[in-house]
């Protein structure tokens, strides 16, 4: 995946509480409202929009989704990435988006 825009920030991570228990962080929102007014052309089926991300030495492609509720892209955090990151819930880390 090619990257054109680059994103720096902090966030928490958040465990959706349902059966699956999938793990985000939620994109600050004046930096999701930037990729929605400039990238949304792009986005895919429910709000989806590919990335490349990077947290610590863990880098991976992936997508982010729009939560119309939460009004913010959510970012999931497979168990793979969690473990190699040594990261879990409540956690602030510092996170890169490519996009």
């Amino acid at each position: 995946m090619l990257a054109g825009i680059k994103y720096n920030f902090s966030a928490k991570i958040w465990k959706y509480e349902s059966d699956g228990g999938w793990h985000f962080i939620s994109l600050p929102e004046e930096i999701a409202k930037e990729i929605r007014e400039n990238l949304g052309w792009q986005e895919e089926a429910w709000g989806r929009l590919k990335v490349n991300a990077k947290i610590g030495n863990s880098s991976w492609e992936t997508s982010i989704w729009f939560d119309k509720k939460l009004n913010t892209y959510l970012l999931p955090l497979k168990v793979k990435i969690r473990k190699e990151a040594n990261i879990e819930v409540g956690q602030v880390i510092k996170v890169v988006l490519n996009i």
